[in-house]
Formats: C-alpha cells, structure tokens, sequence
C-alpha cells in the first residue's frame, strides 16, 4: 500500500515560543525589521509563484491592525520572528462553501500549510471574539494574540479548539462509511461528530455512530488526530468494532450509510472503486490507508 499521506495542518515549521508570549518586552523587541507579517486577504493567504506562502514586513500591516504572534521562524538557521494581522471578519462557514480552499490545501507544502492553518484559526478566533462573553464590553489582544482581555470587567478568554470524533466502525472485515446530506453523489467518508460537554472521546464515538447509523459499537481506540482550521476543530481519529451490521440511518443529517469490503475501500482509495474516498488533506483517507495496512 505504501506510505501514508502525512497529516494535513500538523507538523508547523515554526517555534511557538510560549515563553515569549507573556513577556511584553521581549514581544516589543521582536517588532522590528526581521519581524515577518504572512500575507493575507481576510483569511486567504497569497502566494508565491512557486505556491509558498508569502510573508511581508510589519509595515505592510493595516493600520491600527490588531496583530498576533505566531512564533519564531528558525528554519534557515536565523531568527525571524512571524505574525498575522487579525481580519475586520472572521469566516465561521463550512470549509466547502469555499472552493479556493479546497484547492489550496492541495496546493500548499506540508509545512506552509501546518502554518496557515494555525494562523488562520488564531485570527479567526480574534476577528469573531473583539467582544466580551462575560459583560459585553470590548475585548482587546493579550499575551501575543494566545489571549483577549476584557477591558471592562478583566475577564480572560482564550481561542477556543472544538473537538470532533471522525471514527471508522469495523464488522466482519467490512467497513461503515457515510455519505451526508448535500454531499455529492458517490462520495464516502467516515463518520463524524462534536464531542458534547461531559463526554470522553470512547462515549462520543459510541454515541455519535448510534445516532447516525442505529449501531452499536465497543473497543474505541485512538489512531490519529488533525488540526482542522473551519474555523478550529481538532478531528480525533478512532476505530471501533460494531455488534451487528444493521443500520437504522438518520436520515436528517445523513444520506447514505454502507458497510464496504476491504477490496472496495483499496480500490476506491486508488481512484477506481464504487466510491469516491475522501482526498488526501482529509484525516478520513488515513485512516482509511491505517485499516487496510493494520
């Protein structure tokens, strides 16, 4: 089967330096001419013409822009410190109501796209959080960009990570894949879901694909995990073994459920099988790639 696809978002190039971030002269320090500012229009990067992300100085920020330090840069053997300015709008829609998107995470190295995707989720969280949830009162940065401060009350709040499940469900050597609502005709994926308050991970993948499938499964493990910045979840990639294969499927949220043998799944992740796998950026097609190699 050969080498996995690496994870998409993980693996930055850069040090983020949390030592740093509560030191605010050591950060005004770093403000100077080798400070790097990442290019970016609202929350899209640009790039270069050989699709690397393009970094400027801190004079090309906006002015009066709120600006975040995303850590040290020191890759060529030097120090460069990099930041991003924060957006007048944050963009909390699904990642498919944005087709450049999907583009550019095939189009990006790992590296610069570990990088983005970091940054993309810290500047979101800024640009949709300049109020606070305690009083309602403005909300300023703090600690590089890692936190906001109210300015009224002096309530902290911090960039919030959701975590989802996306889990693999096994019976009999076949394999649970589901198409949601509104998805194209022929495209499978794994099933997936927000872990709820009071939860551990093993009791959300077991509620999660008794809800859409009406299967009971046991024997969660923990595979892999992706950062996954629309706009800032953390996918937990699991596996699990179902009690049967009969499925009673949610209908509101998904359109198909099918139990694949491991010949269509291999087929399928080699571009020939009855369906369309999940591309390469997701953490569904490792997964997929771990349960045929395991």
């Amino acid at each position: 089967m050969g080498q996995r696809a690496p994870i998409a978002f993980s693996g930055s190039p850069i040090d983020r330096a949390d030592n740093l971030r509560a030191d605010p002269d050591a950060l005004a320090g770093m403000m100077n001419w080798k400070a790097r500012l990442l290019a970016l229009d609202q929350l899209m990067p640009s790039l270069d013409d050989n699709n690397r992300l393009v970094w400027g100085t801190l004079a090309d920020a906006p002015e009066d822009a709120e600006l975040v330090f995303l850590g040290i840069d020191r890759t060529d053997g030097g120090e460069k410190p990099c930041f991003a300015a924060v957006p007048a709008k944050g963009d909390a829609s699904p990642r498919m109501a944005n087709p450049q998107l999907w583009a550019l995470m095939a189009t990006l190295d790992a590296g610069d796209l570990a990088l983005y995707g970091g940054a993309r989720s810290l500047i979101d969280w800024h640009a949709r959080h300049r109020f606070c949830a305690e009083c309602g009162g403005n909300t300023k940065v703090a600690k590089g960009g890692w936190q906001r401060g109210c300015e009224s009350c002096t309530a902290q709040h911090f960039p919030r990570t959701d975590p989802v499940t996306i889990m693999l469900a096994e019976y009999e050597g076949r394999l649970m894949l589901g198409r949601g609502k509104g998805w194209p005709e022929g495209a499978f994926s794994a099933l997936a879901g927000f872990v709820e308050p009071g939860e551990t991970i093993e009791e959300a993948v077991q509620r999660e694909v008794f809800e859409e499938s009406g299967v009971r499964v046991r024997d969660v493990s923990y595979i892999a995990s992706q950062p996954w910045p629309f706009p800032s979840q953390l996918m937990i990639g699991c596996h699990s073994y179902a009690d049967d294969d009969a499925l009673v499927i949610d209908e509101t949220e998904m359109a198909e459920i099918i139990w694949f043998t491991r010949e269509q799944v291999e087929s399928s992740l080699a571009g020939n099988g009855p369906f369309r796998a999940p591309p390469l950026h997701a953490i569904a097609y490792n997964l997929m790639k771990w349960w045929l190699e395991k």
